[in-house]
Protein backbone atom coordinates (compact mmCIF):
# COMPACT_ATOMS: atom_id res chain seq x y z
CA UNK A 1 0.00 0.00 0.00
CA UNK A 2 -0.69 2.53 -1.20
CA UNK A 3 -1.30 3.84 -4.61
CA UNK A 4 -3.47 6.89 -5.29
CA UNK A 5 -4.99 7.34 -8.71
CA UNK A 6 -6.54 10.20 -10.61
CA UNK A 7 -10.07 11.18 -9.55
CA UNK A 8 -11.66 9.15 -12.36
CA UNK A 9 -10.70 6.02 -10.42
CA UNK A 10 -12.37 7.40 -7.29
CA UNK A 11 -9.28 7.12 -5.16
CA UNK A 12 -9.41 8.72 -1.80
CA UNK A 13 -5.25 5.50 -0.28
CA UNK A 14 4.79 2.91 13.58
CA UNK A 15 7.98 3.24 16.31
CA UNK A 16 10.57 0.49 20.74
CA UNK A 17 12.89 0.77 25.27
CA UNK A 18 16.39 2.00 24.36
CA UNK A 19 16.79 5.78 24.46
CA UNK A 20 17.72 7.95 21.54
CA UNK A 21 21.35 8.51 20.74
CA UNK A 22 21.03 12.12 19.64
CA UNK A 23 18.55 14.87 18.86
CA UNK A 24 17.99 16.52 15.49
CA UNK A 25 19.74 19.81 14.91
CA UNK A 26 16.72 21.72 13.65
CA UNK A 27 13.11 21.54 12.64
CA UNK A 28 12.52 20.71 9.00
CA UNK A 29 11.02 23.34 6.74
CA UNK A 30 8.31 20.81 5.94
CA UNK A 31 7.25 20.86 9.61
CA UNK A 32 6.77 24.62 9.61
CA UNK A 33 3.89 24.75 7.18
CA UNK A 34 3.10 28.34 6.34
CA UNK A 35 5.99 29.73 8.40
CA UNK A 36 9.47 30.94 7.51
CA UNK A 37 11.81 28.07 6.71
CA UNK A 38 14.57 27.16 9.16
CA UNK A 39 18.07 28.47 8.67
CA UNK A 40 20.62 26.39 6.75
CA UNK A 41 21.98 23.46 8.72
CA UNK A 42 25.64 22.54 8.36
CA UNK A 43 25.64 19.57 10.73
CA UNK A 44 23.05 17.01 11.71
CA UNK A 45 23.27 14.11 14.14
CA UNK A 46 20.88 11.32 13.09
CA UNK A 47 18.54 9.61 15.51
CA UNK A 48 18.69 5.87 16.05
CA UNK A 49 17.60 3.17 18.45
CA UNK A 50 18.32 -0.55 18.68
CA UNK A 51 17.00 -3.72 20.33
CA UNK A 52 18.19 -7.32 20.56
CA UNK A 53 15.21 -9.61 19.97
CA UNK A 54 14.31 -13.14 18.95
CA UNK A 55 11.39 -14.90 17.31
CA UNK A 56 10.32 -17.92 15.28
CA UNK A 57 9.92 -17.32 11.58
CA UNK A 58 9.30 -19.93 8.92
CA UNK A 59 9.66 -22.51 11.68
CA UNK A 60 13.17 -21.33 12.66
CA UNK A 61 14.21 -19.58 15.86
CA UNK A 62 16.11 -16.42 14.91
CA UNK A 63 17.99 -13.99 17.15
CA UNK A 64 18.10 -10.59 15.47
CA UNK A 65 18.89 -6.92 15.89
CA UNK A 66 16.07 -4.46 15.29
CA UNK A 67 17.32 -0.97 14.47
CA UNK A 68 15.40 2.21 13.64
CA UNK A 69 17.74 4.83 12.22
CA UNK A 70 17.89 8.01 10.19
CA UNK A 71 20.08 7.94 7.09
CA UNK A 72 21.18 11.47 6.21
CA UNK A 73 21.29 12.49 2.55
CA UNK A 74 23.64 15.37 1.77
CA UNK A 75 24.29 17.88 -0.97
CA UNK A 76 27.58 17.75 -2.88
CA UNK A 77 29.07 20.30 -0.46
CA UNK A 78 28.17 18.09 2.51
CA UNK A 79 25.13 20.08 3.65
CA UNK A 80 22.55 17.71 5.17
CA UNK A 81 19.33 17.82 3.20
CA UNK A 82 17.08 14.99 4.38
CA UNK A 83 16.83 12.22 6.95
CA UNK A 84 15.27 8.97 5.72
CA UNK A 85 14.26 6.49 8.40
CA UNK A 86 14.87 2.79 7.91
CA UNK A 87 13.79 -0.05 10.16
CA UNK A 88 16.14 -2.99 9.75
CA UNK A 89 15.96 -6.52 11.12
CA UNK A 90 19.29 -8.34 10.84
CA UNK A 91 19.88 -11.90 12.05
CA UNK A 92 22.69 -12.48 14.52
CA UNK A 93 25.91 -13.87 13.09
CA UNK A 94 26.56 -11.14 10.53
CA UNK A 95 26.51 -13.67 7.67
CA UNK A 96 27.65 -11.78 4.55
CA UNK A 97 26.18 -14.50 2.31
CA UNK A 98 22.72 -14.02 3.76
CA UNK A 99 20.23 -12.19 1.51
CA UNK A 100 18.98 -8.72 2.38
CA UNK A 101 15.65 -7.39 1.13
CA UNK A 102 14.82 -3.68 0.93
CA UNK A 103 11.08 -3.02 1.24
CA UNK A 104 8.80 -0.03 0.79
CA UNK A 105 5.17 0.79 0.16
CA UNK A 106 3.70 3.18 -2.34
CA UNK A 107 1.32 6.15 -2.47
CA UNK A 108 3.29 8.02 -3.68
CA UNK A 109 3.49 9.22 -0.10
CA UNK A 110 2.95 6.05 1.90
CA UNK A 111 5.20 4.82 4.69
CA UNK A 112 6.24 1.17 4.91
CA UNK A 113 3.93 0.30 7.81
CA UNK A 114 1.66 -1.84 5.66
CA UNK A 115 4.30 -4.34 4.57
CA UNK A 116 6.13 -4.09 7.90
CA UNK A 117 3.17 -4.44 10.30
CA UNK A 118 1.02 -6.56 7.99
CA UNK A 119 3.15 -8.95 5.99
CA UNK A 120 6.89 -9.35 6.53
CA UNK A 121 7.98 -7.69 9.79
CA UNK A 122 8.65 -9.77 12.94
CA UNK A 123 5.51 -8.32 14.53
CA UNK A 124 2.16 -7.62 12.92
CA UNK A 125 -1.12 -6.02 13.88
CA UNK A 126 -3.95 -8.54 14.06
CA UNK A 127 -6.96 -7.24 12.10
CA UNK A 128 -10.09 -9.13 11.03
CA UNK A 129 -9.34 -11.62 8.26
CA UNK A 130 -12.89 -11.57 6.88
CA UNK A 131 -12.85 -8.06 5.36
CA UNK A 132 -14.67 -6.40 8.26
CA UNK A 133 -13.81 -3.13 10.01
CA UNK A 134 -10.86 -3.01 12.42
CA UNK A 135 -12.87 -1.24 15.13
CA UNK A 136 -11.14 0.57 17.99
CA UNK A 137 -8.05 -0.02 20.18
CA UNK A 138 -6.44 -1.82 21.76
CA UNK A 139 -5.31 -3.57 18.58
CA UNK A 140 -3.37 -6.82 19.16
CA UNK A 141 0.28 -6.63 18.08
CA UNK A 142 1.39 -10.23 17.78
CA UNK A 143 4.35 -12.35 16.75
CA UNK A 144 4.49 -12.87 13.00
CA UNK A 145 5.71 -16.36 12.08
CA UNK A 146 5.18 -15.37 8.43
CA UNK A 147 8.04 -12.87 8.55
CA UNK A 148 10.83 -13.59 6.07
CA UNK A 149 13.63 -13.27 8.65
CA UNK A 150 14.49 -16.94 8.35
CA UNK A 151 15.62 -16.44 4.75
CA UNK A 152 16.56 -12.76 4.51
CA UNK A 153 17.50 -9.72 6.54
CA UNK A 154 14.88 -6.99 6.09
CA UNK A 155 15.22 -3.23 5.65
CA UNK A 156 12.01 -1.17 5.52
CA UNK A 157 12.44 2.28 3.96
CA UNK A 158 10.22 5.33 4.49
CA UNK A 159 10.91 7.93 1.77
CA UNK A 160 10.98 11.65 2.52
CA UNK A 161 7.62 12.90 3.79
CA UNK A 162 6.47 9.48 5.00
CA UNK A 163 6.75 7.86 8.41
CA UNK A 164 9.29 9.86 10.46
CA UNK A 165 11.42 10.79 7.41
CA UNK A 166 11.85 14.50 6.77
CA UNK A 167 13.82 17.27 5.12
CA UNK A 168 16.48 19.24 7.00
CA UNK A 169 16.92 23.01 7.21
CA UNK A 170 15.93 24.91 4.09
CA UNK A 171 15.45 21.81 1.95
CA UNK A 172 11.98 21.55 0.46
CA UNK A 173 10.15 18.25 0.22
CA UNK A 174 9.48 18.76 -3.47
CA UNK A 175 13.16 18.07 -4.13
CA UNK A 176 12.32 14.42 -3.36
CA UNK A 177 8.70 14.24 -4.49
CA UNK A 178 8.93 12.93 -8.01
CA UNK A 179 9.51 9.68 -9.82
CA UNK A 180 13.23 10.10 -10.51
CA UNK A 181 13.98 12.18 -7.41
CA UNK A 182 12.38 9.56 -5.19
CA UNK A 183 14.14 6.67 -6.91
CA UNK A 184 17.54 8.35 -6.56
CA UNK A 185 17.05 9.04 -2.85
CA UNK A 186 15.96 5.47 -2.13
CA UNK A 187 18.88 4.10 -4.16
CA UNK A 188 21.22 6.37 -2.16
CA UNK A 189 19.83 4.98 1.10
CA UNK A 190 20.35 1.41 -0.10
CA UNK A 191 23.96 2.11 -1.09
CA UNK A 192 24.65 3.74 2.27
CA UNK A 193 23.10 0.81 4.16
CA UNK A 194 25.17 -1.71 2.21
CA UNK A 195 28.34 0.25 2.93
CA UNK A 196 27.66 0.80 6.64
CA UNK A 197 26.75 -2.85 7.16
CA UNK A 198 29.41 -4.42 4.93
CA UNK A 199 26.84 -6.12 2.72
CA UNK A 200 27.83 -5.20 -0.82
CA UNK A 201 28.41 -8.83 -1.76
CA UNK A 202 25.22 -10.19 -0.18
CA UNK A 203 22.33 -11.37 -2.35
CA UNK A 204 19.98 -8.39 -2.71
CA UNK A 205 16.26 -8.00 -3.32
CA UNK A 206 13.91 -5.07 -3.76
CA UNK A 207 10.32 -5.43 -2.58
CA UNK A 208 7.58 -2.90 -3.27
CA UNK A 209 3.83 -2.70 -2.99
CA UNK A 210 1.55 -0.57 -5.19
CA UNK A 211 3.47 2.57 -6.25
CA UNK A 212 6.29 0.76 -4.51
CA UNK A 213 6.35 -1.51 -7.57
CA UNK A 214 6.76 1.57 -9.77
CA UNK A 215 9.55 2.67 -7.43
CA UNK A 216 11.10 -0.82 -7.68
CA UNK A 217 11.42 -0.52 -11.45
CA UNK A 218 12.95 2.95 -11.17
CA UNK A 219 15.26 2.04 -8.27
CA UNK A 220 16.40 -1.11 -10.08
CA UNK A 221 17.29 1.08 -13.05
CA UNK A 222 19.02 3.59 -10.75
CA UNK A 223 21.03 0.87 -8.99
CA UNK A 224 22.03 -1.11 -12.07
CA UNK A 225 22.16 1.65 -14.68
CA UNK A 226 25.77 2.78 -14.25
CA UNK A 227 29.24 1.52 -13.48
CA UNK A 228 28.70 2.06 -9.74
CA UNK A 229 25.93 -0.45 -9.96
CA UNK A 230 24.31 -2.56 -7.26
CA UNK A 231 23.49 -5.92 -8.83
CA UNK A 232 20.14 -7.34 -7.75
CA UNK A 233 19.13 -10.98 -7.41
CA UNK A 234 15.45 -10.25 -7.61
CA UNK A 235 12.56 -7.81 -7.45
CA UNK A 236 9.37 -8.56 -5.52
CA UNK A 237 6.30 -6.80 -6.89
CA UNK A 238 3.14 -6.83 -4.78
CA UNK A 239 -0.01 -5.29 -6.31
CA UNK A 240 1.75 -4.04 -9.40
CA UNK A 241 1.39 -0.78 -11.29
CA UNK A 242 3.98 -0.18 -14.00
CA UNK A 243 1.90 0.87 -17.01
CA UNK A 244 -0.28 3.77 -15.88
CA UNK A 245 -2.70 4.05 -18.83
CA UNK A 246 -4.06 0.67 -17.72
CA UNK A 247 -5.58 2.44 -14.70
CA UNK A 248 -5.59 6.12 -15.67
CA UNK A 249 -8.36 7.06 -18.02
CA UNK A 250 -11.98 6.46 -18.80
CA UNK A 251 -14.77 8.99 -18.99
CA UNK A 252 -13.83 11.96 -21.14
CA UNK A 253 -10.10 11.22 -21.08
CA UNK A 254 -10.45 9.18 -24.24
CA UNK A 255 -8.28 6.28 -23.06
CA UNK A 256 -10.16 3.10 -23.93
CA UNK A 257 -7.45 0.75 -22.57
CA UNK A 258 -8.53 1.15 -18.97
CA UNK A 259 -12.01 -0.37 -19.51
CA UNK A 260 -10.90 -3.88 -20.57
CA UNK A 261 -8.27 -3.94 -17.81
CA UNK A 262 -10.98 -3.77 -15.13
CA UNK A 263 -13.46 -6.30 -16.57
CA UNK A 264 -11.84 -9.36 -14.90
CA UNK A 265 -11.75 -7.55 -11.53
CA UNK A 266 -15.42 -6.67 -11.90
CA UNK A 267 -16.25 -10.26 -12.78
CA UNK A 268 -14.53 -11.88 -9.77
CA UNK A 269 -16.04 -9.24 -7.46
CA UNK A 270 -19.54 -9.84 -8.80
CA UNK A 271 -19.11 -13.58 -8.27
CA UNK A 272 -17.82 -13.03 -4.71
CA UNK A 273 -20.89 -11.00 -3.79
CA UNK A 274 -23.39 -13.30 -5.53
CA UNK A 275 -24.31 -10.92 -8.34
CA UNK A 276 -23.46 -13.41 -11.10
CA UNK A 277 -22.86 -17.13 -11.46
CA UNK A 278 -20.27 -18.54 -9.07
CA UNK A 279 -16.91 -20.06 -9.91
CA UNK A 280 -13.34 -20.01 -8.71
CA UNK A 281 -11.68 -16.59 -9.07
CA UNK A 282 -9.14 -18.09 -11.48
CA UNK A 283 -11.84 -19.52 -13.76
CA UNK A 284 -14.01 -16.40 -13.62
CA UNK A 285 -11.00 -14.20 -14.31
CA UNK A 286 -9.86 -16.25 -17.29
CA UNK A 287 -13.28 -16.14 -18.95
CA UNK A 288 -13.41 -12.38 -18.41
CA UNK A 289 -9.86 -11.89 -19.72
CA UNK A 290 -10.63 -13.62 -22.98
CA UNK A 291 -13.82 -11.64 -23.52
CA UNK A 292 -12.20 -8.33 -22.58
CA UNK A 293 -9.26 -8.82 -24.97
CA UNK A 294 -11.48 -10.11 -27.77
CA UNK A 295 -15.08 -8.99 -28.37
CA UNK A 296 -15.06 -6.14 -25.86
CA UNK A 297 -11.82 -4.50 -27.00
CA UNK A 298 -12.92 -4.88 -30.62
CA UNK A 299 -16.23 -3.20 -29.84
CA UNK A 300 -14.54 -0.27 -28.12
CA UNK A 301 -12.18 0.22 -31.06
CA UNK A 302 -15.14 0.44 -33.43
CA UNK A 303 -16.43 3.45 -31.52
CA UNK A 304 -19.61 4.89 -33.00
CA UNK A 305 -19.40 2.49 -35.95
CA UNK A 306 -20.36 -0.41 -33.65
CA UNK A 307 -23.46 -2.03 -35.19
CA UNK A 308 -26.60 -2.15 -33.03
CA UNK A 309 -26.79 -5.94 -32.98
CA UNK A 310 -23.16 -6.28 -31.93
CA UNK A 311 -23.69 -3.59 -29.30
CA UNK A 312 -26.59 -5.58 -27.86
CA UNK A 313 -24.45 -8.72 -27.62
CA UNK A 314 -21.63 -6.82 -25.90
CA UNK A 315 -24.09 -5.26 -23.46
CA UNK A 316 -25.66 -8.62 -22.58
CA UNK A 317 -22.34 -10.40 -22.07
CA UNK A 318 -20.90 -7.55 -20.04
CA UNK A 319 -23.97 -7.71 -17.82
CA UNK A 320 -23.56 -11.46 -17.34
CA UNK A 321 -19.88 -11.14 -16.50
CA UNK A 322 -19.99 -8.12 -14.20
CA UNK A 323 -23.37 -8.40 -12.49
CA UNK A 324 -24.43 -4.93 -13.66
CA UNK A 325 -27.75 -4.47 -15.41
CA UNK A 326 -27.89 -4.04 -19.17
CA UNK A 327 -29.77 -0.80 -18.64
CA UNK A 328 -26.95 0.64 -16.53
CA UNK A 329 -24.28 -0.54 -18.97
CA UNK A 330 -26.16 1.08 -21.83
CA UNK A 331 -26.45 4.37 -19.93
CA UNK A 332 -22.69 4.18 -19.34
CA UNK A 333 -22.15 3.70 -23.08
CA UNK A 334 -20.62 0.24 -22.49
CA UNK A 335 -17.83 1.94 -20.51
CA UNK A 336 -18.12 1.53 -16.74
CA UNK A 337 -15.43 3.23 -14.66
CA UNK A 338 -14.29 1.53 -11.43
CA UNK A 339 -15.82 4.25 -9.25
CA UNK A 340 -19.23 3.70 -10.75
CA UNK A 341 -18.89 -0.04 -10.33
CA UNK A 342 -18.15 0.26 -6.58
CA UNK A 343 -21.43 2.15 -6.13
CA UNK A 344 -23.66 0.35 -8.60
CA UNK A 345 -22.92 -3.35 -8.04
CA UNK A 346 -24.74 -3.58 -4.69
CA UNK A 347 -26.87 -0.44 -4.89
CA UNK A 348 -30.00 -2.57 -4.44
CA UNK A 349 -28.61 -3.72 -1.08
CA UNK A 350 -27.61 -0.22 0.03
CA UNK A 351 -23.91 -1.16 0.02
CA UNK A 352 -20.72 -0.15 -1.77
CA UNK A 353 -17.64 -2.30 -2.38
CA UNK A 354 -14.04 -1.37 -1.60
CA UNK A 355 -11.40 -0.13 -3.99
CA UNK A 356 -8.28 -1.56 -2.34
CA UNK A 357 -10.20 -4.75 -1.60
CA UNK A 358 -13.64 -5.27 -3.11
CA UNK A 359 -14.51 -7.90 -0.50
CA UNK A 360 -15.03 -5.01 1.94
CA UNK A 361 -18.49 -3.45 2.16
CA UNK A 362 -19.57 0.00 3.28
CA UNK A 363 -22.69 2.10 3.64
CA UNK A 364 -22.90 5.59 2.20
CA UNK A 365 -24.97 8.56 3.32
CA UNK A 366 -27.50 7.59 0.66
CA UNK A 367 -27.81 5.21 -2.28
CA UNK A 368 -28.35 7.79 -4.99
CA UNK A 369 -24.78 8.87 -5.66
CA UNK A 370 -22.61 7.93 -8.61
CA UNK A 371 -19.52 6.97 -6.62
CA UNK A 372 -18.87 5.95 -2.96
CA UNK A 373 -18.40 8.47 -0.16
CA UNK A 374 -15.16 6.72 0.83
CA UNK A 375 -13.31 3.43 0.46
CA UNK A 376 -14.44 0.87 3.08
CA UNK A 377 -11.27 -1.14 2.51
CA UNK A 378 -9.26 1.95 3.49
CA UNK A 379 -11.09 3.14 6.58
CA UNK A 380 -11.54 -0.50 7.55
CA UNK A 381 -7.83 -0.91 8.43
CA UNK A 382 -6.05 2.43 8.78
CA UNK A 383 -6.68 2.92 12.51
CA UNK A 384 -5.11 -0.39 13.46
CA UNK A 385 -2.02 -0.01 11.28
CA UNK A 386 -1.24 3.57 12.31
CA UNK A 387 -1.65 2.70 15.98
CA UNK A 388 0.50 -0.42 15.69
CA UNK A 389 3.31 1.33 13.84
CA UNK A 390 3.51 4.14 16.41
CA UNK A 391 3.44 1.70 19.32
CA UNK A 392 6.03 -0.67 17.85
CA UNK A 393 8.54 1.94 16.67
CA UNK A 394 8.23 4.35 19.60
CA UNK A 395 7.56 2.14 22.63
CA UNK A 396 8.94 -1.29 21.72
CA UNK A 397 11.97 -0.20 19.67
CA UNK A 398 12.58 3.06 21.52
CA UNK A 399 12.71 5.50 18.62
CA UNK A 400 12.24 8.76 20.54
CA UNK A 401 10.98 11.63 18.41
CA UNK A 402 8.33 14.31 18.70
CA UNK A 403 7.50 14.03 15.04
CA UNK A 404 4.15 12.74 13.93
CA UNK A 405 4.31 9.45 12.08
CA UNK A 406 2.88 9.98 8.57
CA UNK A 407 1.33 6.77 7.24
CA UNK A 408 -0.05 8.33 4.04
CA UNK A 409 -0.68 11.77 2.65
CA UNK A 410 2.34 13.80 3.78
CA UNK A 411 3.62 14.18 0.22
CA UNK A 412 2.22 16.96 -1.93
CA UNK A 413 2.32 17.48 -5.70
CA UNK A 414 4.25 14.64 -7.36
CA UNK A 415 6.51 15.03 -10.39
CA UNK A 416 5.29 12.34 -12.77
CA UNK A 417 8.28 12.57 -15.14
CA UNK A 418 10.13 9.24 -15.03
CA UNK A 419 13.39 10.80 -16.25
CA UNK A 420 13.18 13.89 -14.06
CA UNK A 421 13.35 17.54 -15.10
CA UNK A 422 13.13 18.20 -18.81
CA UNK A 423 11.57 14.84 -19.67
CA UNK A 424 8.04 14.16 -20.80
CA UNK A 425 5.82 11.14 -20.35
CA UNK A 426 3.25 11.00 -23.14
CA UNK A 427 2.74 7.34 -22.18
CA UNK A 428 3.68 6.80 -18.55
CA UNK A 429 5.06 3.28 -18.39
CA UNK A 430 8.09 2.23 -16.30
CA UNK A 431 7.84 -1.46 -17.26
CA UNK A 432 10.54 -1.09 -19.94
CA UNK A 433 13.01 0.00 -17.26
CA UNK A 434 12.43 -3.20 -15.33
CA UNK A 435 12.61 -5.28 -18.50
CA UNK A 436 15.92 -3.63 -19.43
CA UNK A 437 17.35 -4.33 -15.96
CA UNK A 438 16.38 -7.99 -16.36
CA UNK A 439 17.95 -8.23 -19.81
CA UNK A 440 21.19 -6.71 -18.53
CA UNK A 441 21.33 -8.98 -15.47
CA UNK A 442 20.89 -12.59 -16.55
CA UNK A 443 20.17 -13.80 -13.01
CA UNK A 444 17.66 -11.16 -11.93
CA UNK A 445 14.23 -12.67 -11.33
CA UNK A 446 10.88 -11.01 -10.66
CA UNK A 447 8.09 -12.15 -8.36
CA UNK A 448 4.60 -10.75 -8.99
CA UNK A 449 1.85 -11.17 -6.41
CA UNK A 450 -1.68 -9.98 -7.25
CA UNK A 451 -4.96 -10.02 -5.35
CA UNK A 452 -8.10 -10.97 -7.27
CA UNK A 453 -10.14 -8.24 -5.54
CA UNK A 454 -7.76 -5.32 -6.06
CA UNK A 455 -9.09 -2.35 -8.06
CA UNK A 456 -6.25 0.02 -7.17
CA UNK A 457 -3.77 -2.04 -9.22
CA UNK A 458 -5.85 -4.62 -11.12
CA UNK A 459 -4.22 -7.96 -11.88
CA UNK A 460 -5.08 -7.83 -15.57
CA UNK A 461 -3.23 -4.53 -15.94
CA UNK A 462 -0.14 -6.06 -14.33
CA UNK A 463 -0.33 -9.04 -16.67
CA UNK A 464 -0.69 -6.80 -19.71
CA UNK A 465 2.25 -4.59 -18.75
CA UNK A 466 4.67 -7.50 -18.22
CA UNK A 467 3.61 -9.63 -21.17
CA UNK A 468 4.98 -7.23 -23.76
CA UNK A 469 8.26 -7.53 -25.67
CA UNK A 470 11.46 -7.19 -23.68
CA UNK A 471 10.57 -9.20 -20.57
CA UNK A 472 12.31 -12.59 -20.14
CA UNK A 473 9.15 -14.50 -19.29
CA UNK A 474 11.00 -17.51 -17.88
CA UNK A 475 12.30 -15.35 -15.00
CA UNK A 476 8.91 -14.01 -13.88
CA UNK A 477 6.97 -15.84 -11.15
CA UNK A 478 3.23 -15.11 -10.83
CA UNK A 479 1.07 -15.80 -7.77
CA UNK A 480 -2.56 -14.87 -7.05
CA UNK A 481 -4.45 -14.37 -3.79
CA UNK A 482 -8.07 -14.53 -2.64
CA UNK A 483 -7.97 -10.99 -1.27
CA UNK A 484 -7.24 -7.48 -2.52
CA UNK A 485 -4.47 -4.89 -2.69
CA UNK A 486 -3.09 -5.91 0.73
CA UNK A 487 -3.66 -9.62 0.37
CA UNK A 488 -1.92 -10.23 3.70
CA UNK A 489 -5.04 -8.89 5.47
CA UNK A 490 -6.51 -12.35 4.95
CA UNK A 491 -4.79 -14.90 7.20
CA UNK A 492 -4.61 -17.66 4.61
CA UNK A 493 -3.16 -15.33 2.00
CA UNK A 494 -0.61 -13.80 4.36
CA UNK A 495 0.70 -17.32 4.95
CA UNK A 496 0.64 -18.09 1.23
CA UNK A 497 2.41 -14.82 0.36
CA UNK A 498 5.09 -15.65 2.91
CA UNK A 499 5.58 -19.16 1.48
CA UNK A 500 5.66 -17.83 -2.07
CA UNK A 501 8.20 -15.06 -1.45
CA UNK A 502 10.31 -17.33 0.78
CA UNK A 503 10.44 -19.90 -2.03
CA UNK A 504 11.33 -17.13 -4.52
CA UNK A 505 14.28 -15.98 -2.39
CA UNK A 506 15.51 -19.50 -1.70
CA UNK A 507 15.39 -20.41 -5.39
CA UNK A 508 18.19 -17.96 -6.33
Amino acid sequence: MRFRLKPVCTAPALALALGILAAPATISAADKDGETAAKPVTDYTPLSSERQLSGTFGGQRIDYTARVAETVLKAEDGTPKAAIVTTSYVAKGNDRNRPVTFLFNGGPGSASLWLQMGAFGPKRVDTPSDATDDGAPPFPIVDNPDSLLDVSDLVFIDPVGTGFSHTIGETEGKEYWGMQQDAKSVADVIRKWLTENGRWNSPKYLGGESYGTTRSALVASELEGGWNDVALNGVILISTILDFPTVWGGGEDGNELTYPMYIPSMAVTAAYHGKRSAGSPADVAEEARQWALGPYMTALLKGQDLPADERAKIRAEMSRLTGLSEEYIERANLRVTPGRFYKELLRDRGQVVGRFDSRYLGEDFDDAGETPDNDPSGYGIDGAYTTAANDWLRRSLGFDTERNYVPLGGVNTWDWRPEGEGSVAPYLNVAPKLAKAMRENSQMRVFVGQGWYDFATPFFGAEYSMNRPGFPQDRIVWEYYDAGHMMYLRDEDRAKLSRDVRAFIKAR
